[in-house]
């Protein structure tokens, strides 16, 4: 009898530790589920630890460094321009390239790798033929139109700057592609990849939230 009751009072024993033990999920005293902004734990839906969210103050975002040498990889003035007209050997000199100098050293190959790509070419939107069309191109700086509305394309300004909804690609090929109504070859005027779907941020640097 002695044997039964000592395993019996272990048993109590034990069943209750594991009853206190699983009182709170994180042995901060939190209710499981519970957000908190005080735990010194990433929990919940927080962006940082204790920070972010829909609970907590947003998280410090840090200084950024930029000290130390850096070195250019791409133009970005139009993206995809020095990727589509530039050729092996062309391209890494045309991303060193300052834009006021680079009529002069790439637009002949810019405007003969044009007609490689559409060999009807005649005119675009804007009404420039081929040589004056790839002077445009190889001086990579984008146009920003001091007054009026500023867009990449929206079906009547062209170029005229930049809007994050804009879609770059598709307005390159319409003009590459689309003459002078911007419907010649219809089925090379798009990539066809749909905008994009998640709301951009109204702060700097305007990308939209991953999910």
């Amino acid at each position: 009898m002695k044997t039964y009751k000592y395993i019996t009072i272990i048993v109590v024993i034990f069943t209750s530790l594991l009853f206190v033990q699983c009182s709170d999920d994180d042995d901060n005293g939190n209710v499981l589920g519970e957000v908190t902004c005080d735990d010194g734990i990433k929990n919940g839906d927080e962006t940082g630890i204790d920070c972010g969210g829909s609970a907590c103050e947003p998280c410090a975002v840090e200084a950024l460094d930029f000290s130390g040498n850096f070195q250019q990889e791409d133009q970005m003035g139009r993206p995809g321009i020095n990727t589509v007209f530039g050729t092996t050997g062309m391209k890494d000199a045309f991303n060193v390239t300052i834009p006021s100098e680079m009529g002069a050293a790439f637009q002949s190959s810019f405007e003969s790798n044009l007609m490689a790509l559409n060999p009807d070419y005649t005119t675009n939107l804007l009404g420039l033929d081929a040589t004056v069309f790839t002077t445009v191109l190889a001086s990579d700086a984008l146009w920003v139109a001091e007054t009026g509305v500023t867009t990449y394309y929206n079906g009547t300004e062209v170029l005229t700057g930049r809007n994050l909804t804009d879609d770059v690609i598709d307005v390159s090929l319409i003009l590459i592609f689309g003459g002078p109504d911007g419907s010649e070859k219809p089925t090379l005027t798009s990539d066809f990849v749909s905008s994009n779907d998640a709301t951009f941020s109204t702060s700097f640097p305007y990308v939209a939230s991953p999910f």
